[in-house]
């Protein structure tokens, strides 16, 4: 992707639809005269009373225990400096977005325009009675230890400056398992430390803590290695002052142990690795160019352990391990600090996750056949689901053993399951897709490229690393749109209709005629056909030409679908194929069939869409939850639907025991654990969340669908066609570029399961 087209994506981004990341929602009723009453005067008067009478009681009657302020006046934003308060707002409303998303607390960006330290102290103390806690964020160093320290000092509400203490935990944690994997001795090794910013310093105090030995570490900044005989040091830098003779980074790296970056890229070589000691370990935290490139390194020494600040690499120290969960844990026993010890619990709970058996859930993700500890995962990873109810408990842990917790947790098994309950709303199944598609890239037909969207899609498709775009349709089409969106990457773009494709089309031509000669199609035929778009393209995966298909945004989806049903066959034991849309709610995700293909499925059907609607679950990672829905429960309609309905699950019941399969159910007994308990206790749904609705019947499918989509405003991967076997998805006419780039991102991991399978 170019430069400027980098710009203007985010800047859209950003702008559209409306400006900005973040919004304030109201979490209680406020429809009638009568809500409203209780919302504002007189019945607000009530809880201020309450809480003028004890202070603390505002965590019971407002949003405080669950709301952290992120706070900036812009002195060191990302890399781009001292850029001001107004230009770190959208890095400061990033900040609030990573907050909900992993650990479900609420934010609110706060940008200061004040550098002095007295004055911005004061602002800060001035607001916090409408914090539960704190989080400093892009403030210059030295300012920022010594606001740190203060406002840690002088406010009951816990306090953290993340550019420091992140990167600290995550790295130390990652560091602790490495020096274990090493078989080396922390108090022992000789540390190398490049940078000497609010995240060095607090990195290398946090490795004292966990038992480096000070005399073994050398620190340098951009002037090299900071010594004792050097003028002007603050006293951040004093404090890891090294009187060794040593003065370049060339030279405190022979014999290293351990190298620390948090620089900037490419300054260390080949060369300098090579001088360091056996099993070096190496954390190249520079981003996005870290100090020595993972390939350059890791060929260059086989013994090396590495880390970087990269998603694209093992091993990424990443702060979104951190921060949320750190919060997570110290808002929830309403700590009044986030201390040392808070601070080592978050270090040794990501050190041990590391070491215990993977879900496969998160090999998934990531593509991999089995994670386990070791040189390439030394540190969990960010999308690991287990991070939401590890961490926080260990963070309120140690907040109640050192003293610092004023509402102590006892129900430790009920605490884990509301962290997991949390956990729901952080769209994180569409970013898990993508991160798949991208371990293994498929080529995937765009059989309507000479439409906009449709080519923004593959844009995105091609850029994102998602997948390889082969783009369909009228070739000067194609380009004048690729040049008018600045879409520049080199991509096969074939025109079915011009003479240039004749061979393959005579080629597709005889093959599809090969297998339909005794359903009515001439050879003549056959090959005119291949001037279709579709058929085309669908010809292409199955001479394996193409590993994906994308169809349908042009077209009315029976048009589309009737020559895909025609071409490409069904998977093995299937009769029928059927449709799911994967709907992301609030609740979590939602998969729904069949939502285009069958409109009045029998009994046998129903058990076939269940099934392979739990296999498209099972891809995600997920266990399938079944709810076969009705506008009846268990029997009470003898309804020819709820009757076919109740005769599937019999079955499922009698030959599938372990399936959490039951119905027939209406949505809202499904949906509510609480009504679903106490009406039908005996249901196989019991404690279990729904996560699949199967329907009796297309209206009420399709109608749920997009109702959904509209009303609630749920993002959606589909309809999804099950039962082919070839990944082959059909859009829905007009699907918007979000819509067509999730589903290309299913159709290359659904080609990737396939071709697992072979």
């Amino acid at each position: 992707m170019s430069d400027s087209r980098k710009r203007h994506e985010a800047l859209l981004y950003h702008a559209k639809p409306k400006p900005g990341k973040i919004e304030v929602v109201p979490t209680k009723k406020y429809a009638t005269q009568h809500d409203l009453a209780l919302a504002y005067s007189p019945g607000v008067a009530e809880p201020c009373l309450e809480i003028a009478k004890d202070k603390n009681n505002s965590y019971k009657y407002t949003s405080k225990g669950n709301l952290v302020a992120v706070i900036s006046n812009g002195t060191a934003v990302l890399g781009l400096g001292d850029i001001g308060p107004d230009a770190s707002k959208p890095v400061m409303e990033g900040k609030g977005v990573l907050f909900k998303i992993f650990a479900d607390i609420d934010v609110f960006d706060i940008e200061v325009n004040e550098t002095d330290v007295d004055k911005f102290i004061e602002i800060v103390k001035a607001i916090s009675p409408t914090f539960g806690g704190i989080n400093l964020e892009d403030i210059k160093a030295p300012e920022a230890f010594e606001i740190e320290r203060r406002l840690k000092a002088e406010l009951d509400i816990p306090v953290m400056h993340d550019d420091q203490h992140g990167t600290a935990i995550i790295s130390a944690a990652a560091l602790k398992n490495a020096i274990e994997i090493a078989n080396k001795d922390f108090s022992k090794v000789k540390i190398v430390v490049n940078g000497a910013g609010a995240a060095a310093i607090s990195c290398t105090r946090l490795y004292l803590r966990l038992g480096a030995k000070t005399e073994n570490i050398v620190m340098c900044d951009s002037k090299g290695v900071i010594r004792k005989d050097r003028d002007n040091l603050t006293s951040e830098k004093a404090e890891f002052a090294t009187s060794q003779d040593l003065h370049t980074l060339e030279e405190a790296m022979h014999n290293a142990d351990v190298f620390i970056g948090l620089s900037q890229g490419n300054v260390v070589t080949p060369e300098m690795l090579l001088s360091m000691a056996k099993n070096p370990i190496v954390f190249a935290m520079a981003n996005p160019v870290p100090e020595i490139n993972y390939d350059l390194a890791i060929a260059t020494r086989k013994d090396i352990i590495m880390a970087t600040g990269r998603s694209d690499h093992p091993n990424q120290v990443n702060n979104v391990l951190g921060f949320p969960f750190i919060f997570r844990g110290a808002l929830d026993v309403r700590a009044t600090k986030i201390n040392e010890e808070m601070k080592m619990a978050a270090v040794h709970a990501l050190a041990d996750l590391a070491k215990k058996s993977v879900p496969e859930q998160v090999n998934i993700v990531y593509d991999e056949v089995s994670l386990s500890f070791g040189k390439e995962y030394i540190i969990p990873k960010p999308f690991d689901p287990r991070l939401i109810y590890e961490i926080p408990p260990a963070i309120a842990k140690a907040a109640i053993e050192s003293g610092v917790a004023l509402e102590p947790i006892t129900d430790w098994e009920k605490y884990r399951e509301e962290l997991m309950e949390r956990s729901g709303s952080g769209r994180k199944e569409i970013r898990m897709i993508h991160n798949r598609a991208k371990s293994n890239i498929k080529r995937i037909v765009f059989a309507e490229a000479d439409y906009l969207d449709v080519l923004k899609a593959a844009q995105r498709v091609h850029d994102e690393k998602i997948g390889l775009p082969i783009l369909l349709g009228r070739k000067e089409v194609i380009l004048a749109l690729k040049e008018e969106i600045g879409f520049t990457a080199e991509v096969p773009i074939l025109d079915p209709k011009t003479d240039e494709e004749d061979d393959r089309r005579n080629r597709y031509g005889e093959a599809y005629w090969k297998s339909r000669q005794r359903k009515g199609r001439t050879l003549t035929e056959a090959k005119k056909l291949m001037r279709e778009r579709n058929y085309f393209a669908a010809m292409m995966v199955n001479e394996n030409e193409a590993d994906a298909l994308i169809t349908g945004y042009s077209r009315p989806y029976p048009s589309v679908v009737r020559p895909i049903l025609e071409l490409i066959e069904k998977d093995k034991g299937i009769s029928r194929v059927a449709a799911c849309n994967l709907m992301i709610t609030k609740q979590g995700p939602l998969f729904l069939a069949d939502t285009t293909i069958n409109i009045n499925p029998t009994a046998k059907d129903l058990i076939k869409i269940t099934q392979m609607t739990s296999n498209l679950v099972k891809m995600f990672g997920m266990k399938p939850n079944v709810a076969m829905v009705s506008f009846s429960n268990f029997g009470s309609s003898k309804s020819e639907s709820s009757q076919k309905i109740s005769e599937a699950v019999a079955y499922i019941h009698r030959n599938y025991p372990n399936a959490v399969v039951d119905g027939e159910i209406q949505a809202d007994f499904a949906l509510n654990p609480e009504m679903l308990a106490k009406e039908f206790p005996f249901s196989k749904l019991n404690g279990k969340k729904v996560n699949v609705l199967i329907f009796p019947n297309l209206e009420a499918a399709n109608i749920t669908y997009k109702l959904f989509k509209e009303v609630h405003g749920a993002d959606s991967i589909g309809p999804v066609i099950l039962g082919l076997s070839k990944p082959v998805h059909v859009l829905q006419l007009g699907a918007s570029v979000d819509e067509m780039v999730n589903m290309a991102a299913l159709a290359a991991v659904d080609a990737q399961q396939r071709e697992k399978s072979k």
